[in-house]
C-alpha cells in the first residue's frame, strides 16, 4: 500500500527537510530524514486511508509545495525543471500534519494509533519509533525539524483538519 503513496511521501518529507534542514553532518541528515519520512507517512496514512483514496491521489496529483513556500518564505520563483517537478508531489495538508506530529509527542502517539487500525498497516506493522520517542541523538539531528515555533507556520495550516480526523476532544485542543 505504501507505494501507492511513496511520491508524496518522499516528496513531502524532502521538502521537510529542505524547509527544516538537519544540524551536523551525514549521521544528522540521515536521522533528521528518518524522522520527516515516519512523520510524512503517517501524515499521508491518515490524510488517504484507503487503496481507493491513494489511487485517487495518485490519479488527481497532491498540488505541490507553492503554498508552503510561500508561507515559509522559501518562496523561489527561479526554480530549474528537476527541482519543480518533485515539488509537484508535496502534499500541503500531509506537510502540515506531519509537522503537527513532530511538534507534539502526544499528537503523534494518537496518530500512529489510528493509522495502526487501518488499511495501510494491514500485514506489515510498521515502526514509527523515531517519530514517537526521539532520542538525544535524533533530537540534536531534527533541531529545527522539531521545533514548534518554526513549525507554527506550516503546522497551524491544517492543524484543525488533523485534530478532527483524530478525533479531537478537550484533551486535543489543550
Amino acid at each position: 500500500m505504501q507505494a501507492d503513496l511513496s511520491p508524496v511521501i518522499a516528496a513531502t518529507a524532502h521538502w521537510l527537510t529542505r524547509a527544516y534542514p538537519p544540524s551536523g553532518g551525514a549521521l544528522a541528515a540521515a536521522l533528521c530524514e528518518v524522522q520527516a519520512r515516519q512523520a510524512v507517512t503517517v501524515a499521508a496514512w491518515l490524510r488517504y486511508p484507503t487503496a481507493m483514496d491513494a489511487a485517487l491521489v495518485g490519479i488527481a496529483g497532491p498540488g505541490g509545495s507553492a503554498r508552503l513556500d510561500w508561507v515559509t518564505g522559501a518562496d523561489g520563483t527561479d526554480l530549474d525543471t528537476e527541482d519543480h517537478a518533485w515539488r509537484t508531489w508535496v502534499d500541503e495538508v500531509v506537510a502540515s500534519w506531519a509537522a503537527c506530529l513532530l511538534a507534539d509527542p502526544d499528537l503523534a502517539g494518537l496518530a500512529v494509533a489510528d493509522v495502526a487500525l487501518g488499511e495501510h498497516e494491514a500485514g506489515t506493522p510498521a515502526e514509527f519509533r523515531r517519530l514517537l520517542t526521539p532520542d538525544a541523538t535524533d533530537r540534536r539531528a531534527a533541531a529545527l525539524l522539531r521545533h514548534p515555533d518554526l513549525l507554527a507556520s506550516v503546522a497551524g495550516l491544517h492543524r484543525g483538519g488533523l485534530l478532527d480526523r483524530l478525533g479531537s476532544g478537550e484533551a486535543l485542543v489543550a
